[in-house]
């Protein structure tokens, strides 16, 4: 098991839960927290946070192992009753320097997605221009929205 690191984003974060917008806050449990991804131009793409810092998928617990699968199917309905994609894309890479915490994108998969930007490709979503950027008000109506589906 790993302390929380001062220097993981994801850790301060989850430090300060109760004072995050409601992107940052969709949902969350002991184990494990929703947020809406930052940087992309896909309104509804999430990131599921284990609550502790861990770096690997190996060092899950069995509980957050078990939740992680529950989680990922819940947050998959609820993007599908939300935004109206087609299916769900999950992955996990966590290699990027400052945010090696594990994280799992959820990405909706839209039905009119461009063949260009399906499966892997859809992470040229990620780091649009500012005006092609989902404002924080739509992450944040996005981000009510699908809590309310998740009761």
């Amino acid at each position: 098991m790993t302390t929380p690191s001062e220097d993981c984003l994801f850790c301060r974060q989850d430090a300060s839960y109760d004072t995050l917008p409601p992107r940052e806050r969709i949902a969350s449990d002991v184990l494990w927290r929703v947020t809406h991804s930052v940087g992309t131009s896909l309104p509804g793409w999430l990131v599921l946070l284990p609550r502790r810092h861990v770096t690997s998928i190996a060092n899950l617990t069995d509980d957050e192992a078990v939740g992680l699968g529950l989680w990922q199917v819940r947050l998959s309905r609820a993007l599908h009753e939300t935004t109206g994609c087609a299916k769900t894309y999950v992955a996990q890479f966590a290699e990027k320097p400052g945010f090696e915490h594990v994280h799992f994108h959820l990405v909706p998969r839209m039905a009119d997605l461009a063949p260009e930007l399906r499966g892997p490709k859809a992470f040229a979503l990620l780091h649009p221009t500012e005006t092609e950027r989902v404002s924080a008000a739509e992450m944040d109506r996005v981000a009510l929205a699908i809590r309310k589906r998740l009761g």
